[in-house]
């Protein structure tokens, strides 16, 4: 609706424009015919007739203004006309055409057939792992987004997904929500409350929300989302925990945070497979599963990682997956082939 009312606001401003723009070279061609004596052309009909036919490039040659003058209003009247018919055709019918027809092409609606999964609302790299491991486990999921950029990727990656916003209730309808698990929002705040407001509406299913803000979690609770996760209180409580108990050598202070997925901190040790390996280079996320957010390098927690950080012997991993992804990283992070097992 308001992309809408966006268009017409131009595409009406367009029209007066043109509107106004003939009338006066309907004027100015009664003008210049009776000045050049061609009286039997001063009348409405063969004036609006010979400036359509100029405007549109049509030219049939039947009305012609001869004096030097009339020629010069004909050439303005002909390029002003291939900037306003083509302006109009190319801005408000070619395009939007073009654009409807691309977008048509994207996937808008689920299979019929779909049901018993999980609706992702919104893709981004904090469902990365999760959608890897529902894909990995063979859980049914659907991502909707409204980006068509990402949709686009996402359909690369032969990912399931719908194009679409999943505050609207079509969208929502068009995921087969009344036959979902349950729903994950995961856009912002103030869109998550309005996914979960409209969910709960429209099915009886779980919702989990995601909070970018911990003073917010309140208010997806109070909208009907029976859980909300926020990474910033995932963080600030683990760090929190590692800062009463830094004598802790073992690694069952794994904190659940979503499910079966945990965060943890591992330790590099000198037998290592990892020490010398970029992030990119050490295969971590393909042999374990886990999710590298963070490392600590002399102390200093950064959770601005880049795939070509070092691992180094004093290095320390922040990390989330699943306990079972948790302990194998841990194993790689021991070295010498220690079998490891991570426990909350």
């Amino acid at each position: 609706m308001e992309s809408s009312s966006i268009l017409q606001k131009p595409l009406a401003k367009h029209i007066i424009t043109v509107i106004s723009l003939i009338i006066i070279d309907i004027l100015l061609f009664l003008y210049f015919a009776s000045s050049e004596g061609q009286t039997e052309y001063v009348n409405i009909i063969d004036a609006t007739y010979w400036v359509i036919s100029t405007v549109t490039t049509v030219g049939y040659g039947d009305i012609v203004l001869t004096s030097k003058a009339g020629k010069i209003f004909t050439m303005v009247v002909q390029l002003s006309g291939v900037t306003m018919v083509f302006g109009i055709l190319i801005s408000f019918v070619v395009t939007p055409w073009f654009e409807k027809t691309l977008r048509t092409q994207l996937p808008i609606r689920a299979p019929p057939n779909l049901a018993d999964h999980i609706i992702i609302c919104g893709y981004n790299r904090r469902v990365e792992t999760l959608i890897e491991e529902l894909a990995e486990q063979n859980i049914e999921f659907l991502i909707i987004e409204e980006d068509e950029q990402l949709v686009e990727e996402l359909i690369k990656r032969k990912l399931p997904c719908i194009l679409g916003s999943a505050t609207n209730e079509e969208t929502l309808k068009n995921a087969n929500i009344e036959k979902a698990r349950f729903l994950i929002a995961n856009r912002t705040d103030e869109e998550n409350a309005n996914i979960v407001l409209t969910a709960t509406n429209l099915a009886q299913l779980y919702v989990i929300a995601v909070a970018e803000e911990i003073s917010n979690v309140k208010y997806l609770k109070y909208a009907g989302a029976k859980r909300v996760v926020s990474p910033k209180l995932v963080l600030g409580r683990y760090l929190g925990k590692k800062a009463l108990d830094r004598c802790s050598k073992n690694l069952t202070d794994a904190i659940n945070f979503f499910e079966d997925y945990s965060i943890v901190e591992i330790p590099i040790y000198p037998k290592s497979e990892l020490i010398g390996k970029t992030l990119a280079n050490s295969r971590i996320q393909e042999e374990s599963g886990a999710c590298i957010v963070g490392m600590r390098k002399n102390g200093i927690l950064n959770f601005d990682i880049k795939p070509s950080d070092i691992i180094r012997e004093n290095s320390v991993l922040l990390a989330t997956g699943t306990l079972e992804q948790l302990s194998e990283l841990k194993r790689m992070a021991r070295g010498g082939g220690v079998t490891c097992k991570l426990t909350i």
